[in-house]
């Protein structure tokens, strides 16, 4: 395996789906395994991602989802139960792989030092306060995460 170039990993998380929420919690972790440091900017729907009580219930909607091992036309879609469905199934594959839960992904996360910083505009515009979050989660602005970027990180976006 080749040494990163970089020591650092910035990531955005703007979706709140189970399937992007994934993405960048194992980024994230997979780097501190590396010895690099990360930082995760949870924007938009991806706050609920670090809301207390939010991660392992975070769903995955099968309508328009293209990559569903069986497409689902959008009329099956939107039939009741079918997001559940879709959620439950997504689980049971995680489960099966000896993936770990999102809630235990955050843990690992804010206990192993990725710098976890919720956006305030968006909190300010969601009405979302800072005592809805999970504990270790900053509060900052789109400055803290950029000065943060800017310094020689890889930088993604989910």
């Amino acid at each position: 395996m080749t040494e990163p170039t970089s020591n650092r990993i910035a990531i955005i998380a703007v979706h709140g789906t189970m399937d992007l929420a994934y993405p960048p919690l194992i980024l994230a972790t997979s780097a501190l395994a590396l010895d690099m440091e990360a930082a995760i900017f949870f924007t938009f729907f991806g706050l609920d991602i670090i809301k207390k009580g939010k991660a392992d219930k975070l769903q995955i909607a099968p309508i328009a989802n293209p990559s569903m091992p069986m497409p689902v036309p959008n009329i099956v879609g939107m039939l009741p139960g079918m997001t559940a469905v879709a959620t439950g199934m997504m689980n049971g594959w995680m489960k099966n792989a000896n993936v770990a839960k999102l809630s235990d992904l955050l843990t690992l996360a804010v206990e192993g030092g990725v710098r976890m910083i919720a956006c305030q505009m968006t909190m300010d515009v969601m009405g979302i306060k800072k005592e809805d979050l999970i504990d270790g989660i900053e509060v900052g602005g789109a400055a803290a995460f950029l000065s943060y970027a800017s310094q020689n990180a890889i930088t993604l976006s989910f």
